[in-house]
Order: structure tokens, then sequence, then C-alpha cells
């Protein structure tokens, strides 16, 4: 039995090897076909689907259970998914909000916004160093801090604005819910 363990025989190596070489293959032409958005990481919905295929490629090469036809079904499965998603987000707004959420201002005009801080489960601490690595010395110097829909800090500098403003879309949380706390 113990033997088993650290060495089941050849064959379970050469199968490794030929189905992780060809459902390689096949996860690069899907991804090829679908798109540069199917392995994005714009929103935690796109992080999902990236790990999904990982976790699909991995099945496949390890479970002997599983064919590559069965893996290549999985993949196509996951590969249209997230193209009808992604295509529907596009054009309904309300499948975009279920999907990605909104970003969420933290900071605005160089204000901490305790609510928008409170909901979003961020410190103030990491707000602070979200400031800090856009190489600003103090919040003042912030016109805002939005967290992204996919989890990262956007600092927008205090300045002059012309043209349309990248906060456009992006409301505080007390114009969103001011019923709330």
């Amino acid at each position: 039995m113990w033997e088993r363990l650290f060495f089941d025989g050849w064959d379970s190596l050469l199968r490794i090897v030929t189905i992780g070489l060809m459902a390689y293959v096949v996860l690069i032409f899907f991804l090829r076909v679908s798109g540069k958005r199917t392995l994005s990481k714009m929103n935690a919905f796109d992080l999902v689907v990236t790990v999904a295929l990982g976790s699909t490629l991995a099945t496949i090469l390890l479970n002997k259970d599983v064919t590559l036809a069965q893996g290549a079904v999985a993949f196509a499965l996951l590969v249209v998914m997230q193209f009808a998603v992604t295509w529907s987000s596009v054009r309904a707004r309300w499948v975009r909000q279920l999907v990605t959420g909104e970003p969420t201002m933290l900071l605005y005009r160089g204000s901490l916004l305790p609510t928008a801080l409170r909901r979003a489960r961020v410190t103030r601490d990491e707000l602070r160093a979200a400031v800090r690595a856009a190489g600003m010395a103090t919040l003042d110097e912030a016109e805002a801090v939005v967290l992204e829909t996919d989890g990262s800090f956007s600092v927008v500098r205090a300045g002059k604005i012309s043209g349309e403003s990248s906060l456009s879309g992006v409301q505080l949380a007390e114009q969103r819910h001011p019923q709330r706390e």
C-alpha cells in the first residue's frame, strides 16, 4: 500500500502527461475563441470563472474518472456561460449590477466616509495605505478614493478637472441609502 502512495506506475504518469497536453490545447482553443474578456480580472465574477477553469483543468488531469471529452464540455460550458453573462452585462444594466456590483466611494474631497467604509469593511488604515501607494502624503491631496468592483482601490488626485470626470457614476453611499444608519 505504501508504495502506491508515492508511485502508482508509469501508466498513470503517462496518462497525466497525455491528457494534460490535450486538455491544455483544448483550454487554449476555447480561450482564444472566446476572447480576452474570459480571463480578465475585472470583477469577482471573472475571478471565479478563472479559478473554475483552473480547477476543471486539475480535475481532468488528476481524476481518472473524468475523460478528456467530459473536461472539454466543462471548459466549453464555463466559457459559454462567461460569454453569455458578460454579453448580457454590457447590454443590460441590471445584469451588470447583479454580477459586478457598484464601485464604492470611500473618501471624497479629503473626507473619510465612515458609513461607506463600514459597509465595504475597509479600515481607515487600509484607505490611508491606498492613498500612500498613490504617492500622496495627505488625504487632502485625494479628490476621491473608490473601492472598485474588483476589490482594488482607485485614488483620484485632487486638482483641476477638465473633461469627463472618472468619478461619473460613482455615488456617495449616503446618497444611495440616505435612510440607513
